[in-house]
């Protein structure tokens, strides 16, 4: 059965930084695009930054240059490194796999991240 579980999730003050890892089970990882979303209370639930089995990456203009994604099929585990961090990025991230790779959309619980002094 195919599962995402997200950790390293915390509180940070602001210009801090913090790595997320999203461990995924189930299915052999370097065949699929991996992508981290985020969720604010109240708002909807927004693509943070995408990594392609090419390694190729995208990401949101409010995080580029601060974010970095990264996967080591290996231990089939897809990174998300936050620099820099303000208020603004507080917010439940979520990691995702989803069509055209399956057939469906599956989500990790998600992990907290709480910027604040």
């Amino acid at each position: 059965q195919l599962q995402l579980v997200e950790s390293g999730g915390g509180l940070v003050q602001p210009g801090g930084s913090l790595r997320l890892s999203c461990a995924a089970s189930g299915f052999t990882l370097n065949y699929y695009a991996i992508g981290w979303y985020r969720q604010a209370p109240g708002k909807d639930r927004d693509l943070v930054a995408r990594i392609f089995t090419t390694r190729a990456t995208v990401y949101a203009d409010s995080v580029q240059g601060r974010f970095t994604i990264s996967r080591d099929d290996v231990k089939s585990t897809v990174y998300l490194q936050m620099t820099t961090l303000t208020p603004e990025d507080t917010a439940v991230y979520y990691c995702h796999v989803g069509p055209p790779y399956t057939g469906t959309d599956y989500w990790g619980q998600g992990t907290q991240v709480t910027v604040s002094s």
